[in-house]
């Protein structure tokens, strides 16, 4: 009986493999035969998760054929990997990937570093910070002070609680989008939100055009969906949103929806202007498209300037287009499951009632503590906390890096809580992998994109400062250096670090 539980098509791994590739080569750096280079490919990318565990390969010959490599290379790549654990064969059934015992599986996603590890590594995978303190505990107490009423109902509220719901309004009011709590459903964070949204509008096989780069873990939720990525590219730099591209890939491909993220963009942290903003709504409007606008970022504005922009959904006065998704979850605490959604009262009552057949409501405390926050000025106070914490470790980690790394290219952002690199001409899985035996973990650009792509790049997200970000910009200087001389099966195991 097989093994294997899905298939990478020869055309995909072809892809995959290539992008590895495509990179400036490393002065000094020495050049692996290619049946070694081949099963490192296929190995990082069982790593990192892109391809799954117990998915069958293309035969040898195929993928020979798809490379222009002989069948002898990609035999004695498949032999590498068996001998080190990352491939299973058998007769008749083919070859398909594992990973050695004793090894983690591998996440698709970039979820956090368990807490036990924190010892021995610095975690630059996950954009989180600390909770601000005092402010969780005094919303917690307000929180249970309020309880009592709530306990004695049945405690499911498909929609959010009412005080939240309009309280979310009233602040969507302020800003200049006037809004009713029948235009706000409150969910379980972001991911919810963006879950329930795809749920609603795009079936398997559908379109969904996604910036490239985008956020790792909601690609992969669409990819988990069944649903059909269609990447647009990003403007170099912190330009953002080339709206060329975006109208002619929304005319061509009438995708059913588009997930973008104007403030702050993760992971470049570009930040959309109003004439792009104005004009990403009338290009869905004109492709009937629903545009998801993720406004995760948008409180997170660290420098005085740019001035932030009017808000995606204040181009759609009809409320036809856009969907507005938000999150205590980046500008307060991620531990803070707390998200919403804001659409026109039709589409809520529609994401309403498929929710009773997925979580029926979100917690009810944490609601709560959130409406105790925005209702006593809390919320603002803890925000400010955040955004000081945020442009510290931005600055730390910028100054740790140009020194540690000045080959290094990037932009830095005036808000949001990621750093896109451009790691001097390194791959950014092997980056991600040796720098796992050195002592820091850093997500790989290839996580980023679509099938492949910027395998030259790293994320770093503004969640260490000072002693730890000069560590950590050590750390990964001494992954470069391995990466580089093509050294990193010799890395050093990595030593405790206390701040």
């Amino acid at each position: 009986m097989a093994q294997w539980t899905s298939a990478v098509g020869t055309a995909q791994l072809a892809r995959l493999i290539t992008s590895q590739q495509e990179r400036p080569a490393v002065p000094g750096a020495r050049k692996a035969p290619a049946y070694r280079s081949l099963a490192d490919g296929i190995r990082l990318l069982v790593l990192e998760g892109r391809v799954p565990v117990a998915a069958r390969l293309p035969a040898e010959r195929e993928l020979a054929v798809a490379l222009s490599l002989s069948r002898t290379t990609v035999a004695a790549a498949y032999e590498a990997l068996r001998t080190e654990g990352f491939l299973e064969s058998r007769r008749g059934a083919g070859s398909w990937t594992s990973v050695p015992a004793g090894n983690p599986l591998p996440a698709r996603g970039l979820e956090p570093l368990p807490p036990e590890s924190l010892g021995s590594m610095i975690d630059l995978g996950c954009a989180a910070l600390p909770a601000p303190e005092p402010w969780l505990t005094k919303a917690v107490q307000g929180a249970l002070e309020e309880l009592p009423p709530y306990a004695h109902t049945h405690g499911d509220y498909p929609a959010g609680l009412p005080a939240l719901r309009r309280m979310l309004a009233d602040r969507y009011t302020e800003r200049g989008i006037p809004t009713m709590p029948e235009q706000i459903m409150v969910t379980t964070g972001a991911m919810g939100a963006i879950d329930a949204i795809c749920s609603l509008f795009a079936g398997r096989g559908e379109r969904i055009a996604v910036e490239s780069p985008s956020y790792a873990n909601i690609l992969q939720l669409m990819r988990a969906a069944g649903v059909r990525l269609v990447p647009v590219a990003m403007g170099a730099g912190l330009s953002g949103w080339d709206m060329d591209v975006w109208r002619q890939v929304l005319r061509d491909s009438a995708p059913r929806l588009a997930y973008v993220v104007a403030d702050f963009h993760n992971p470049t942290g570009a930040l959309a202007s109003e004439e792009q903003r104005r004009a990403m709504v009338e290009a869905a409007r004109s492709a009937g498209t629903v545009l998801i606008a993720d406004e995760t970022m948008a409180e997170l504005r660290l420098d005085p300037e740019p001035a932030m922009p009017r808000p995606v959904c204040s181009f759609d006065p009809a409320g036809s287009t856009v969907v507005t998704v938000g999150s205590a979850s980046k500008a307060f605490w991620a531990g803070m499951r707390i998200g919403w959604v804001r659409a026109a009262p039709d589409v809520i009552r529609s994401l309403v009632a498929a929710r009773a057949y997925a979580d029926l409501g979100t917690p009810v405390l944490e609601q709560l503590a959130v409406n105790w926050l925005m209702r006593t000025g809390g919320w603002e106070e803890a925000v400010g906390l955040r955004r000081a914490q945020a442009r510290e470790n931005r600055d730390a980690l910028v100054a740790a890096v140009r020194r540690e790394l000045p080959d290094w290219e990037f932009d830095v952002p005036a808000g949001g809580l990621t750093l896109w690199a451009r790691a001097g001409g390194l791959s950014g899985s092997r980056l991600a992998e040796v720098g796992e035996r050195v002592g820091v973990r850093v997500p790989s650009g290839p996580r980023f994109g679509v099938d492949g792509a910027f395998e030259g790049y790293v994320r770093l997200p503004f969640t260490v400062g000072g002693p730890v970000a000069d560590e950590a910009a050590a750390r990964l200087a001494a992954a470069a250096r391995l990466v580089g001389t093509g050294a990193g099966g010799g890395a050093e195991p990595p030593r405790t670090f206390v701040a």
